[in-house]
């Protein structure tokens, strides 16, 4: 999943540069990342909305230039950000995980650079979480459609699966705008992917392994300039992905069902040649068979996810 990020760091002549990052962690402040790639039109308007806010625990707004070419790095600089450049175009993933690397403050917060997101929601997550000290508090979009209508089945389907695979209700799957405590992302980043399936990825990942984690009602405005790069390949690949973190942390989760659904059917299916005495169906004993190995399968990858949490918990 890694990437060998390259990319060159820009540093802003403004309020950014007067808070640069130190070795020490600051406690209970706040790292905004904007992840952008061709959003010159509207990432200065965003950056500048931000710092024109009262917020006494921002310490810096850093904008990932993940390969434009339309001038967003100059624009971001311009309005304030401090600006880490991306030589190629490496994906959303890897420009959240290039900048997280980056900070030093208790606290980040992811947001679009298209100007979807509201200040004013900022400041809503921020006090969620330093006053319960929650571990990440995501923006619920609250519209009924806030993505297009032939993205809505396959986003449901995501969130049905999703809520199986944790056993807990989520509220909204994948919203850009979160806040995480930085020690608790780094322990996971590596599970994260580079492209647009790290919030989803980060979201199952925390809720499943017990972190406090808690909902905002956000709105979401409107993309000021451009269209989303989401497609249906995207929705896809977030399938599989949902899969892998399943196996990675919950083995058992996607094999006992499989194995259940195959042994039974293998069961029905022979019965009646059992009755007769006349053994059993080459198919059922296919069924029965592979649900045997599924269900092996199941518990030698328990067995191996125990392990290898130990290693990161």
């Amino acid at each position: 999943m890694e990437h060998n990020d390259q990319f060159a760091l820009e540093e802003p002549e403004s309020r950014a540069e007067q808070s640069q990052i130190g070795d020490e962690l600051r406690e209970n402040q706040l790292s905004i990342i904007i992840p952008a790639f061709n959003e010159a039109e509207t990432v200065g308007v965003v950056v500048s909305d931000i710092l024109s806010r009262e917020m006494p625990f921002l310490c810096e707004v850093i904008v990932v230039d993940d390969g434009s070419a339309d001038g967003t790095a100059e624009a971001a600089k311009s309005a304030g950000a401090r600006v880490i450049r991306h030589d190629k175009n490496l994906g959303y993933g890897a420009a959240l995980k290039t900048a997280i690397r980056a900070t030093r403050t208790e606290y980040i917060l992811t947001m679009d650079a298209d100007g979807q997101h509201l200040v004013a929601d900022i400041l809503s997550l921020w006090e969620a979480a330093s006053k319960h000290k929650h571990d990440m508090v995501v923006g619920q979009r609250t519209g009924l459609m806030h993505s297009r209508l032939w993205r809505m089945p396959g986003k449901w389907l995501l969130w049905r699966m999703a809520n199986y695979l944790t056993r807990r209700e989520i509220p909204d799957l994948n919203s850009g705008l979160r806040l995480i405590r930085r020690e608790v992302v780094l322990r996971y980043l590596h599970l994260c992917p580079s492209g647009f399936s790290f919030s989803t990825t980060i979201t199952i990942t925390l809720m499943h392994r017990g972190y406090a984690v808690a909902y905002i009602p956000i709105q979401v405005l409107k993309r000021r300039h451009g269209k989303s790069r989401v497609s249906v390949s995207t929705g896809l690949d977030t399938i599989i992905l949902i899969l892998r973190i399943s196996v990675l942390f919950d083995p058992l989760r996607v094999f006992l069902p499989a194995s259940t659904i195959l042994g039974t059917a293998g069961i029905l299916w022979g019965l009646p040649f059992a009755l007769l005495h006349r053994g059993l169906s080459v198919a059922s004993m296919l069924a029965i068979v592979t649900a045997i190995i599924l269900f092996s399968l199941g518990l030698i990858s328990d067995q191996i996810s125990q392990l290898r949490l130990e290693r990161f918990e």
